[in-house]
């Protein structure tokens, strides 16, 4: 017998990656699959790719049968994980793929949600300082956003390092179709999409735009671990005082891009040195990523795709200084529903139970 895990939103883009990985995992197996508009439904209807669950249905979301299992994914919207996870017994270990814990900042989260605040739990991106022990040692956590798991990995390093000003960073970063959910929309329908790029929640209203920020913020200030609620404000210790205006500002801009899964997200930071080489923002991100399984720094002169890092649990990264304009330019390439999404939570379920990081996670993409 294995480790039972529960999957809530099992019906979705992202719940049905996490069935594909669990499903070649050796250490665990399916328990409840929790889809409330497709009780009753086999699985392989919403997943025809899973034809190895053929013979498993939905069932409603009921706490108490996903309470049954050694560990609950919740794959849901906002809004019902906060209410989903306030059920669940608090011995039982959840990874929430949601943004419901993901922000300290009451004030940041009304701004970016519009609902009452769930709290914070551990924040689930394990490549950050220090986060695979408190992952491993957490019976909650909060699996990053897609966008921001981009984002993070690509300027963490060289924002540590003192040599990109977090004040002033600008992304610009497009996604397959597959990171705006499941739920019908005209804007996603096939006419609209195939054959066009467009840009959507421009103007700094992104929800992960503060997740960016706060990462940023405790990479600084304390070598990762985001600040909880009772804590109030970050102070301005030892490590902000001596960089000028080191408080991150992130100006972001998604992009809705012709493909099915995947992200590519160009991340630009001031150098705090015009002077500054290629060669040193290489050199800080495989030093940060040293011995890191998921994260690739690709020899110089290569640039990540999208399509090198579908079906997988990678981020593909690339660096070059910007003499010209004075900035650092960082490329990140990955799954929106591998290490965006599922393949992440599983990660993190890897380290909470115990077991091999890389375990059922593929370091190999899916090309062409």
């Amino acid at each position: 017998m294995g480790i039972r895990v529960a999957v809530a939103g099992a019906s979705g883009y992202a719940g049905g990656e996490l069935l594909r990985i669990i499903g070649a995992h050796p250490d665990l197996e399916l328990g409840p699959l929790a889809a409330a508009t497709s009780a009753g439904a086999p699985v392989t209807v919403a997943h025809p790719h899973l034809a190895h669950l053929d013979e498993h249905t939905f069932e409603p979301l009921d706490p108490a049968r996903l309470s049954s299992a050694d560990l609950v994914f919740l794959a849901l919207p906002h809004e019902e994980s906060a209410a989903v996870s306030a059920a669940l017994p608090a011995g039982v270990p959840v990874v929430d793929l949601s943004a419901s814990f993901r922000l300290a900042d009451p004030q940041a989260w009304s701004v970016y949600y519009r609902t009452p605040h769930a709290g914070q739990w551990c924040y689930g991106l394990p490549e950050l300082p220090g986060a695979r022990e408190r992952i491993a040692a957490a019976r909650r956590v909060a699996a990053p956003g897609c966008y921001a798991t981009a984002a993070i990995l690509a300027l963490a390093p060289l924002v540590a390092a003192g040599l990109a000003d977090p004040g002033d960073i600008v992304i610009v970063a497009a996604s397959g179709t597959s990171g705006a959910g499941r739920s019908p929309s005209a804007a996603l329908l096939a006419t609209e999409v195939i054959g066009s790029m467009s840009a959507y929640q421009a103007g700094g209203t992104h929800r992960h735009t503060p997740e960016i920020e706060q990462a940023l913020r405790a990479v600084l200030a304390r070598g990762g671990d985001p600040p909880q609620p009772s804590e109030g404000p970050m102070p301005h210790d030892s490590v902000m005082a001596d960089r000028p205006g080191s408080e991150p500002v992130v100006s972001f801009t998604p992009m809705l891009a012709p493909m099915p899964r995947g992200i590519l997200a160009t991340c630009t930071a001031r150098l705090r040195d015009p002077g500054t080489a290629t060669a040193a923002l290489r050199e800080a991100l495989a030093a940060a990523y040293d011995g890191a399984p998921f994260v690739r720094v690709l020899p110089e002169g290569r640039w990540p795709s999208t399509a090198a890092t579908n079906g997988s649990n990678m981020a593909h990264l690339q660096a070059a200084a910007d003499a010209h304009a004075g900035r650092a330019v960082v490329v990140a390439a990955l799954d929106n529903l591998g290490k965006g999404a599922a393949g992440q939570a599983v990660q993190a379920a890897n380290l909470m139970l115990g077991l091999p990081e890389t375990t059922a996670l593929s370091l190999q993409g899916v090309a062409p």
